[in-house]
């Protein structure tokens, strides 16, 4: 009997992929997101460095707070906010968005689009 592997080893495969072909430099650093099924979490990397310029998720203070459940899409719109505010203090104004295999649709699209209308131009 073949068995059908799970989603999260399809999204990991989706992943990889798309890491073998997206790097972020120093100018233009990767912006990465996890999502789980209570919160959500993004970075701003420099992937030659390998350092995290910014970092923002449901659980920190500034956020945890004001939102109830960490895992809609208002939560991740907030996250999305607080990451480009971040990354604009630090000088940052161009990103690659990175994905991490998951399918842009829901709370993905939300933080991307919230990053957006923050001011980071991917």
């Amino acid at each position: 009997m073949i068995t059908k592997p799970d989603k999260n080893q399809a999204r990991l495969k989706r992943h990889l992929r798309v890491r073998k072909k997206i790097q972020g430099t120093t100018e233009r650093p990767r912006l990465s997101i996890f999502r789980s099924s209570k919160h959500m979490y993004a970075q701003v990397i420099d992937d030659i460095k390998g350092v995290t310029i910014a970092s923002a998720s449901t659980l920190d203070s500034e956020l945890k707070e004001g939102i109830g459940n960490g895992g809609n899409a208002e939560a991740a719109r907030k996250v999305g906010e607080l990451v480009a505010k971040r990354a604009k203090a630090n000088g940052i104004e161009k990103v690659v968005f990175d994905r991490g295999g998951y399918l842009y649709h829901g709370r993905v699209q939300a933080l991307a689009d919230a990053a957006r209308e923050a001011g980071l131009e991917f």
